[in-house]
């Protein structure tokens, strides 16, 4: 098939794209930067005011809508206009060219109220009772791609949650310079068990998405590696990975919600992160993992890199890079 990607720049995005071509497909990507990826056709374009749109949407079959606006803090405007208006116009470009499957990127927070989910499934996106304008414009736009799938339009969405890996700047990242500078820490003791995603396993469940349309249409998927651990270990083993402090702190519930709702007046609509957030808060002390049977079963789909075996090459991955620096 031909495939269009959105977003190909990023951590995941890169990956989905790097399998769709090594799956022998013809792939087409759209962003705002290069992405640096060998063997995919790219555009360069903005797609809240798309200029080439004609050009890279010419003969795609299939579409991986990846790119949002993934922050805490921003405009409720902005998020409404990147991630719900851009994907309905994007949607839109896509039936207008016959374009007959629609792979759109959620997230498990479209349906997370703040309550634990405990081997939970992908319950209907949530938009009225999400936190943060990121899960509500998230769940806004999945509730719009969901609702246009019909028998010429196959239409899904995968929520992948807190993909991680070697070259990871968002979750890993911000991990590892917390670490350094002293300011990360646990809550309640970090025992809330949490689901996470390798890179490589997300990756491959979008390509089988494209490849399983038909049978998994109108639905909303969950992507996980199926082994919860621990918020503690989850930052421990990234910690000693990258060779950084662990965390040796653990706050409070009530002391920790109370300082981010703080933070969260303070910082107002900065881009820059604040150093804590409510929802931070509860995604470091609710438990959140979810049941994957479903998605193995519609998109044929196993995750293939173990969390053991994604932590080992994460530290290979911090060795390689300690080697070339010396």
């Amino acid at each position: 098939m031909k495939v269009l990607i959105t977003g190909a720049r990023g951590l995941l995005g890169s990956a989905v794209a790097r399998e769709v071509v090594g799956r022998g497909h013809e792939c087409v990507v759209v962003q705002r930067n290069p992405c640096g990826v060998p063997g995919v056709t790219e555009f360069l374009d903005d797609l809240t005011d798309p200029q080439f749109s004609q050009q890279w949407i010419h003969g795609v079959e299939a579409v991986i809508h990846l790119a949002a606006k993934v922050s805490v803090t921003g405009s409720e405007h902005d998020f409404q206009r990147i991630n719900v208006d851009a994907t309905r116009d994007l949607m839109e470009i896509a039936q207008a060219e016959g374009v007959n499957r629609f792979i759109y990127a959620s997230s498990p927070s479209v349906a997370h109220t703040g309550k634990p989910l405990i081997g939970a499934d992908a319950d209907p996106a949530d938009p009225q009772h999400t936190r943060g304008h990121y899960s509500t414009t998230k769940g806004l736009a999945e509730q719009i791609v969901l609702a246009a799938n019909g028998p010429a339009f196959a239409t899904v969405a995968l929520r992948p949650h807190l993909v991680w890996g070697p070259g990871d700047t968002q979750l890993v990242g911000r991990i590892v310079q917390r670490a350094q500078s002293n300011r990360l820490f646990l809550i309640d003791g970090g025992q809330a068990l949490i689901d996470t995603c390798y890179v490589s396993n997300a990756a491959t469940a979008f390509a089988q998405a494209v490849e399983n349309a038909p049978r998994a249409s109108g639905r909303a998927l969950m992507v996980t590696n199926g082994e919860p651990r621990t918020v503690k270990e989850t930052l421990q083993r990234i910690c000693l990975a990258a060779g950084v402090p662990l965390p040796s702190r653990s706050l409070p519930h009530s002391v920790a919600m109370l300082a981010g709702s703080a933070v969260e007046r303070v910082w107002g609509q900065r881009e820059s992160d604040p150093p804590l957030t409510s929802f931070l808060v509860e995604q470091l002390s609710t438990a959140h993992w979810f049941d994957i049977a479903e998605t193995k079963k519609l998109l044929d789909w196993e995750p293939t890199i173990s969390i053991d075996e994604g932590f080992r090459l994460l530290a290979e991955s911090y060795s390689l890079d300690n080697i070339q620096v010396s």
